[in-house]
């Protein structure tokens, strides 16, 4: 080893993926009180403290010790706050109140439902203080509107959904200004709503599978006056546009040549940074994310800019979560970075003080994490692919074991930041290579689009041509190359074990997909109207017999027989996504050819680990099955 290079020390699983000591901070509508998440009980809780306080000084205000909170929000009047919480990541999701004033009274779930329902989105309705808009499943294939007075806990039918696929977009008053409507063939249909005659006027026809996981951005303004999406219109571009109501007039809020919208935030509002910011006391936008080599953040309130540039001066990295009070005087921001992630700041524009509040792992020194580089490689067929690269740190980047880590989704993207896997794996000594192959978000119409009917083919030649990129660059010893995911990344570590078995030395699955056709006939029914823009276009439809005859060859099941390659899986027996079937299935399968197939079900998780413990656990795993078989 060259004497010049400083050998950085290996991190141990419970640094990285034990829960944070505080993350997810929000400012008070007052702008007197910071609420943040911080271990209590064994979970992540919620903690109140006054604004020139310190944890010392907190309340914990809720009492879970079961499962950790990730989202939460202040009401605006009286002092509630509400979060929403699931049962063993069983995805059922329900919405529960604490009163400030009374942090050791239990919470109180407002919307009671039975199994098999959930919430699906909540959030203040800024006419109406003390309500919060709730949709549900309650009937289980539909989606309706319900208005929760915060204080009684009284439920009321606010909009009812007509029929399946058709959704109402609501104005700053709660009332109905537009309509999305899903049509047969998956594409969205957005129409205005008249106030008086409730007639409908066709605006704008989007193509399904431009947005697999549906148009992502889609709200009315304030006002009810113009719509706002996210759309190609007529080039390659995802970006921000607002039709007019009256005129159907198109104009673009926000664009950047080559970037497209980073429309990650949907998959977990509150948890995944945001893609818009928005006003709290007008619920106008204030700027937009957008993908590249490093997130950017675009403005779209000129009178936001000057509290960005401010905000921009405290960290070098990207502007992750933003509160504000209502006055728009006090800020609270949290930074995106690859070696020192979501460390929060307070700024207040009156006085012009700004100070840190807290780093979430204040036990780990950044100068010992790798950075994330992005890269750009060619496929096969021409296609540019944008990757991350994380290196060890202190390790000539020669000859290395590599594990390539594939993304779930897969209508989803990797991109730069903390990645606690790749930071993992680095101190280990691996090069991780993230790429986001055909099919994935992030980078134009024409990438997302080259996916279509390419599950087990194109898409996952894209990860063999990643591989050699990074054999060619030197980077990478081909004995030593492993893959893993979840999720999609799953499916596509058991296809590089079933497909590819002689490039990948080991695999590590979790909460993968074994059989297409049994995987899409299993999703619940509310989902089915949305089916259309995804799986069934860009994979097939399992009722079409030739359809089926096509996924079950693209399955890793079918192939079972030819898997030689180590395999770790790891599912939660509550998955409501991927049944745990999908990998009972595979490892009885493989464990009656003889071939290695260690397998970790956690009877209190779901689609992925999220109990520390279990996390915990799982990359021990990881780390001795990949050190067993990659060296």
């Amino acid at each position: 080893m060259n004497s010049t290079i400083k050998t950085k020390r290996r991190l141990e699983a419970e640094e990285l993926f034990a829960d944070p000591a505080f993350t997810s901070p929000t400012i008070s509508p007052d702008g007197t009180l910071i609420a943040y998440l911080a271990p209590a009980h064994g979970r992540r809780n919620i903690w109140v403290r006054g604004i020139d306080e310190e944890h010392e000084d907190a309340r914990c205000i809720t009492h879970d010790a079961r499962r950790g909170i990730s989202t939460y929000f202040f009401t605006e009047d009286p002092p509630w706050l509400l979060y929403l919480q699931d049962t063993d990541g069983n995805e059922d999701w329900h919405l529960y109140r604490v009163d400030l004033h009374s942090p050791d009274a239990p919470a109180v779930d407002l919307t009671p439902m039975p199994p098999g329902s959930r919430v699906f989105a909540a959030e203040m309705l800024r006419s109406r203080p003390g309500c919060v808009l709730a949709t549900m499943n309650r009937r289980p294939a539909f989606l309706d509107t319900y208005l929760i007075d915060v204080s009684t806990g009284e439920s009321t039918l606010h909009h009812e959904q007509s029929e399946p696929a058709q959704n109402l977009l609501l104005d700053g008053n709660g009332e109905a200004a537009f309509l999305a409507r899903v049509t047969e063939d998956g594409d969205t249909e957005f129409s205005a709503i008249d106030p008086v005659t409730g007639e409908l006027r066709e605006l704008i026809l989007i193509s399904g599978a431009d947005h697999p996981m549906g148009v992502e951005i889609q709200q009315s303004t304030p006002d009810g006056t113009g719509l706002v999406l996210g759309s190609y219109l007529d080039g390659d571009d995802l970006q921000l546009v607002r039709i007019e109501r009256e005129s159907a007039e198109v104009s673009v809020l926000a664009g950047v040549e080559g970037w497209n919208l980073d429309i990650l935030s949907v998959l977990a509002p509150g948890v995944l940074p945001p893609t818009l910011f928005t006003d709290r006391r007008t619920g106008a936008i204030l700027a937009a994310r957008f993908t590249g080599p490093r997130p950017r953040i675009e403005i779209v309130d000129p009178e936001f800019a000057e509290v960005h540039a401010v905000l921009a001066e405290l960290s070098d990295g990207v502007l992750g979560s933003l509160s504000s009070d209502v006055s728009g005087q006090r800020w609270v921001a949290t930074f995106l970075s690859d070696r020192d992630p979501h460390v929060a700041w307070f700024h207040d524009r009156t006085t012009g003080e700004s100070r840190r509040l807290f780093r979430p792992y204040p036990h780990l020194d950044p100068a010992d994490l790798a950075p994330m580089e992005p890269v750009e490689l060619t496929a096969r067929d021409g296609l540019a692919l944008h990757a991350f690269l994380t290196l060890p740190p202190g390790i000539p980047p020669q000859g290395l074991p590599l594990v390539l880590e594939v993304h779930g989704g897969p209508w989803v993207h990797d991109s730069w930041g903390y990645s606690p896997q790749a930071q993992f794996l680095a101190s280990r000594g691996y090069a991780v290579l993230q790429v986001n192959f055909r099919g994935s978000s992030g980078y134009g119409r024409r990438h997302t689009r080259a996916g279509i009917g390419e599950f087990a083919g194109a898409m996952h030649e894209d990860l063999l041509d990643a591989v050699d990129w990074a054999i060619a660059q030197g980077i990478a010893e081909p004995e030593r190359v492993g893959i893993l995911g979840s999720s999609y990344g799953g499916y596509a570590a058991l296809v590089g074990a079933a497909f590819t078995p002689e490039r990948f030395a080991a695999a590590v699955d979790i909460v993968g997909i074994a059989d297409l056709a049994s995987f899409i006939r299993s999703l619940p029914p509310v989902s089915r109207p949305y089916l259309r823009s995804n799986w069934l276009t860009y994979v097939g439809d399992p009722e079409d017999p030739v359809q089926e005859e096509d996924m079950r060859a693209r399955s890793p099941l079918t192939h079972v027989d030819r898997i030689t390659t180590p395999l770790l899986i790891a599912h939660g027996a509550n998955d409501a996504r991927v049944p745990r079937e999908e990998s009972d299935t595979i490892v009885a399968s493989l464990r009656e050819r003889g071939v290695t197939a260690q397998y970790l079900l956690a009877d209190d998780e779901g689609h992925g680990f999220a109990n520390p413990e279990n996390q915990i656990r799982l990359q021990q795993a990881i780390a001795e099955h990949f050190a067993t078989h990659l060296g």
